[in-house]
């Protein structure tokens, strides 16, 4: 068995034959001043201050940087959830519109054709006659209606209403020589429709930022402690 080696003993005042001090070991203080213990618990809270404060940093960088992670995991699901809520949204007001439009119609059969006769007023006022074609339920009592609006927005020609099978309700047709108007109010409700689709498929997950004033693919970052 190997002895482990024994340490050097060493003293700590050395003294001369003539008893003069070679070398001495400073001893530890045992007492201090007022003064001298008030600097040191000063600098004690100081450091301890300091310590607390760089721990609190860390801790607050680190709660920072799992926030944005999460922000960052969840951003791709909230702009799905946007769009979702967008083409609801759409579907809805697009339901809302067909049961009003229908409804006026049912309540004003005739407004349609009243209104593409003023609104054609400039092109057909050369006309010497206008064939409006429209299904037998919307032709009963339209020629007085029409002839009124004629008179209204100055037309001097004749109107002739014809009634026509296969036309849907409110849809009608209007001739007048060098041109020609249509409204179908079920093909109009269509084009809207598939023009709105359109839209929201064009966008895509790519509208306006979900957070205003800020960008839609921004990255989210923690500041520096």
């Amino acid at each position: 068995m190997t002895e482990a080696p024994r340490e050097k003993f060493n003293f700590d005042t050395v003294f001369a034959p003539d008893g003069n001090v070679l070398s001495a070991t400073p001893r530890p203080r045992r007492t201090f001043t007022a003064e001298e213990v008030e600097q040191v618990r000063r600098t004690a809270n100081a450091e301890g201050d300091r310590l607390a404060m760089a721990s609190i940093d860390a801790r607050q960088a680190a709660a920072l940087e799992a926030i944005a992670q999460a922000c960052r995991q969840a951003l791709p699901r909230l702009a799905e959830v946007a769009h979702e809520h967008r083409v609801g949204s759409a579907e809805l007001a697009l339901a809302c519109a067909r049961g009003i439009a229908g409804a006026a119609l049912d309540r004003f059969p005739q407004a349609p054709v009243q209104a593409a006769l003023t609104a054609l007023a400039r092109e057909i006022e050369a006309a010497p006659r206008l064939i409006l074609t429209a299904s037998a339920e919307l032709a009963e009592g339209l020629q007085d209606a029409l002839e009124e609006t004629a008179q209204a927005v100055g037309y001097p020609g004749a109107i002739q209403v014809r009634a026509a099978d296969g036309m849907g309700p409110g849809a009608f047709s209007l001739d007048f020589g060098d041109g020609s108007a249509s409204f179908d109010p079920a093909a109009a409700a269509e084009r809207v429709s598939q023009a709105l689709h359109a839209a929201l498929a064009a966008e895509g997950l790519h509208a306006e930022p979900l957070i205003p004033g800020a960008a839609a693919d921004s990255d989210i970052s923690s500041p520096e402690s």
